[in-house]
């Protein structure tokens, strides 16, 4: 069995990579414009994206479906590491590491072809369909919890994204909910739909969306079944800012 030591340890590092990783070039606090353009209409040229923008801004590309029309929408992000929310940063508050939560849990496979509607910050109420080929099940206090985690990447290989709310949002923790990232079972394992795997469900990994770095991310929130009775003082809470900093 790892020592509390060696877990928290761990823990202290993760905390280190997560701040590297939102004020890395194209971390969340970099993030200074994201532009789509009109659904069917071609990419925009990079160096008319570019126009205004400091020389060593970093340029990237996205696509998406059209919630209107469905049709492919082609977009753009700058990134600039002199952004005003790196100047205005100062850290992520997390919780002090707590075995508490580190909870044993199992995942099922419902239907690899599920999906499930998730609205988005930005989407002024609307929805976007996401993949979600379970449910996360485990249990607090004596109740049983069923939570919908979609099918993602993250760090190259296959994961379920938990997007949770719990009775912090808004006081002590991001109000509009946070995420946590769990390898998925399914991709080393084969399931058939109704077979479940156990996995363990890290609340000390929970994570600050992207949208609590930059205005110009776009982040899912949590759907009702999502949104845990509870508080969950675990992980990253919220970010911390300057004076008189707003995003």
């Amino acid at each position: 069995m790892v020592s509390d030591t060696t877990t928290e340890a761990a823990h202290e590092q993760w905390i280190r990579d997560r701040r590297q990783t939102v004020t890395g070039p194209t971390g969340a606090l970099s993030l200074v414009l994201t532009h789509w353009s009109p659904a069917g209409e071609p990419p925009v040229e990079e160096r008319i994206a570019r126009a205004g923008h400091p020389v060593d801004a970093v340029f990237t590309r996205l696509r998406r479906t059209d919630l209107d029309t469905g049709a492919p929408q082609e977009g753009y992000r700058i990134w600039c590491q002199d952004s005003p929310a790196q100047e205005a940063f100062e850290e992520i508050i997390t919780a002090p590491y707590d075995p508490a939560w580190v909870l044993e849990g199992r995942f099922e496979l419902v239907d690899e072809d599920r999906v499930v509607p998730f609205e988005h910050i930005k989407d002024a109420g609307a929805t976007r369909t996401l993949p979600v080929s379970g449910d996360l099940i485990f249990t607090v206090d004596g109740t049983e919890y069923r939570l919908a985690a979609f099918d993602t990447t993250h760090d190259g290989h296959a994961t379920l994204q938990l997007v949770f709310g719990d009775t912090t949002n808004g006081t002590e923790s991001y109000g509009a909910g946070r995420f946590l990232f769990l390898d998925h079972p399914g991709a080393a394992t084969p399931l058939r739909p109704g077979d479940s795997i156990p996995i363990t469900v890290d609340f000390n990994r929970t994570t600050v969306p992207p949208c609590g770095f930059s205005n110009q991310m776009n982040c899912p929130l949590p759907p009702l079944q999502n949104r845990l009775p509870f508080a969950v003082r675990a992980g990253e809470l919220r970010v911390r800012y300057a004076d008189g900093f707003t995003l």
